[in-house]
């Protein structure tokens, strides 16, 4: 567009005492050409820009007239100038401002009667042009790192949680694989107890129990190196049963000698619960609390445990901070988040009403 406006000033002025009819065939089109490389400058970034001030240097000693006599070719020579400051490469930068120095100083210098405050001062001009584009190249890269740790961040994040909630399913896997080997275990002692106890005469039933024993002893043959595959390098099987609800008076008691004092309501009648739902629900109870002791810096906690005629609802309240959804281990909200999930259940976590932090479940006691 300058390039255009600086061929209609030569145009409408070359009446005026200091054009030149006689080249006029001349400027047009080299003014037509000056402009040209700088549509070229996002395939070379340097080329097309440095041609621009090759040709301008060069029309300057031709004829000095065309280029000062058009004034919208001074802004252009800025934005050049600027462009090349521009460049990633710092010593492609510093190639274009030499290339904008020598061309400018060409420039004034072929004009008659020039000063030597023009012949520093204008070429000082485009130099902080050149600057300019210098400065915000050095602002560009600084946003495009900023790019780039902020998605290698988020990256890492999601690495980080999709190894959290891969940790913690394996994890939920063993206890409940550990619950069912228990049941199995415990059905094939009592199908041998009764076998044993058969009276003599009642030899089909006692092969009928037998199979089943030797059946439920095949399984519990055949499920343990899957279950010792489950479990990570260097980890040791648990010997003590998997808690359960009855065990929440002691980790309260345990959390409450680490600083944190937790009162438990229960709502509801109480009824028996399957074995699966009452690990999940002690889990829950101990990861919020876990939350709250270590991140929330909470001063006191409840803990309310409603039964549903259809779920059993858990509610850990502290006046705290907040949460964070992982301890570092793989635990914490996403350990939680993905026991409800297995169950089919319902999950919030967020600020309460009155401060601190609540976390809501509701497992379901039937699919």
């Amino acid at each position: 567009m300058l390039g255009l406006v600086a061929i209609l000033e030569i145009v409408v002025g070359r009446n005026s005492p200091e054009s030149r009819d006689e080249t006029l065939w001349f400027v047009l089109p080299a003014l037509a050409v000056l402009v040209t490389p700088i549509f070229l400058r996002r395939r070379f970034p340097l080329g097309g820009p440095a041609v621009y001030w090759v040709l301008a240097a060069a029309l300057a000693v031709i004829d000095w007239r065309p280029i000062p006599y058009a004034v919208a070719q001074f802004p252009t020579g800025l934005a050049v100038a600027f462009l090349l400051g521009n460049l990633r490469s710092t010593r492609k930068t510093a190639i274009g401002l030499a290339i904008v120095i020598a061309g400018s100083v060409i420039v004034v210098y072929e004009i008659p009667g020039h000063s030597t405050a023009e012949l520093i001062f204008i070429p000082l001009e485009f130099a902080i042009a050149w600057l300019a584009g210098f400065a915000v190249r050095g602002r560009s890269e600084q946003a495009e790192a900023a790019e780039l740790r902020a998605a290698a961040a988020e990256q890492e994040r999601d690495a980080a949680s999709r190894l959290a909630v891969a940790e913690e399913r394996a994890r939920i896997a063993r206890e409940l694989h550990d619950i069912v080997a228990h049941s199995v275990s415990v059905m094939v002692l009592q199908v041998g107890a009764v076998r044993h106890n058969l009276e003599n005469e009642r030899v089909d039933d006692g092969e009928a129990l037998k199979g089943v024993e030797r059946a439920g002893r095949t399984a519990l043959a055949e499920d343990a190196p899957p279950a010792r595959a489950m479990r990570m390098e260097g980890e040791e099987a648990e010997l003590l049963p998997q808690p359960g609800l009855d065990g929440l008076g002691s980790l309260l008691d345990e959390v409450g000698r680490a600083g944190l004092p937790v009162e438990l309501h229960v709502e509801g009648d109480a009824c028996p619960l399957p074995r699966a739902i009452e690990l999940s629900a002690y889990r829950i109870v101990q990861e919020g609390l876990t939350n709250a002791l270590k991140h929330a810096r909470a001063t006191r906690a409840d803990v309310t445990m409603r039964y549903e005629p259809s779920a059993l609802q858990l509610e850990i309240r502290d006046d705290g901070l907040g949460s964070t959804t992982s301890d570092g281990l793989g635990h914490g909200l996403v350990g939680i988040r993905e026991r409800v999930k297995i169950y089919g259940g319902e999950m919030s976590a967020g600020a309460g009403n009155g401060g601190g932090f609540v976390l809501t479940t509701r497992l379901p006691l039937a699919p």
